[in-house]
């Protein structure tokens, strides 16, 4: 497994007396919960299949339905509605959307997804060397729906770089149209986050291999100034092919968010099968860091949690 260093100055929620659990059903009870994704050939819906097959694995009476979408801010939409009972946002999204609710009912943090380092990947024969050499080119930035989109447009604006002004932005249709941009030429440089985002992996298994840039590490101040989601982050050599120094850069933890109202005693049984499948979710996943409830204490302000996972986390010794 490949690890991200990151998250440096995050300060843990503060100490709660001791609640008990929801009372959750008994085993052998089915629990259907639908869980909205993003466009396909992206992150979110492979780590949905992940997770979906992962807690199936380690409990078969839990079954997550997945949903396509396209992407965070369709999802927080669905949660709003309810027309969902989980969703997957991205950081940037998740920080606007729990920082800006008023009274309950609310959306609430179920579970981490991963930090996702964010960079910009490109042919490593082509034209692009540096950050600075973007300017002018076209570049894949994501879907329009999409959080990485965002945390792209906020790195390039840290960096000193209009992303409507100083790039040819290009905004895609499905989130696993990027590489193929790339290989035709059509894109230059193609922005994704995590270490094993399928973009990513796709150009750097593809012939002549790929190249991995950060912003520069003199811009990363400013961006993380400039959203409080945003984390600095180390990529380890090694953790693509082709790939012999390490890659500081900035990042965001992703979320599975749950609709207002949502059921403390499912929450409180999906969490405790997401914790017990961090093995299988591992296996599936190898290169990411497998989701741990446990990441929630240095990731969000602890009155953003659902009830049900705040109270997971004190009985498994979290603060």
């Amino acid at each position: 497994m490949i690890a991200v260093l990151a998250l440096l100055g995050l300060a843990g929620p503060p100490a709660h007396a001791e609640e008990p659990l929801a009372e959750t059903p008994r085993a052998g009870e089915n629990l259907h919960l639908v869980l909205a994704t993003a466009t396909p050939g992206g992150g979110f819906p492979a780590y949905g299949e992940a997770l979906a097959a992962a807690i199936r694995e380690v409990n078969p009476d839990i079954t997550l339905d997945l949903r396509a979408s396209k992407g965070s801010t369709e999802n927080l939409d669905l949660l709003r509605s309810g027309q969902v009972d989980l969703g997957l946002v991205q950081g940037e999204y998740a920080y606007e959307a729990l920082a800006g609710q008023g009274a309950a009912p609310a959306i609430t943090v179920v579970a981490p997804v991963y930090a996702a380092p964010g960079l910009f990947v490109v042919p490593a024969d082509g034209p692009v060397t540096a950050f600075t050499d973007l300017r002018g080119r076209p570049v894949a930035l994501g879907t329009r729906s999409s959080g990485l989109t965002a945390m792209g447009r906020t790195i390039l604006r840290g960096a000193g770089l209009d992303p409507e002004q100083d790039i040819r932005p290009i905004l895609l249709d499905h989130a696993g149209d990027g590489p193929a941009l790339l290989r035709d030429g059509r894109a230059a440089a193609l922005f994704g986050g995590g270490t094993g985002w399928p973009g990513f992996r796709a150009v750097a298994q593809a012939p002549g291999g790929a190249r991995f840039l950060g912003p520069p590490a003199g811009a990363i101040p400013a961006i993380l100034a400039a959203s409080p989601s945003l984390r600095r982050m180390t990529v380890p050599p090694a953790t693509f092919p082709g790939q012999t120094e390490a890659i500081e850069t900035v990042g965001s933890w992703s979320f599975v968010l749950g609709k207002p109202g949502l059921d403390p005693a499912a929450v409180a049984r999906l969490v405790a099968a997401i914790d017990k499948a961090k093995p299988a979710l591992a296996r599936r996943l190898p290169n990411e860091r497998p989701s741990d409830p446990r990441d929630l204490a240095a990731a969000v302000p602890a009155e953003w949690l659902h009830p049900a996972t705040a109270s997971y986390l004190r009985q498994t010794g979290q603060p």
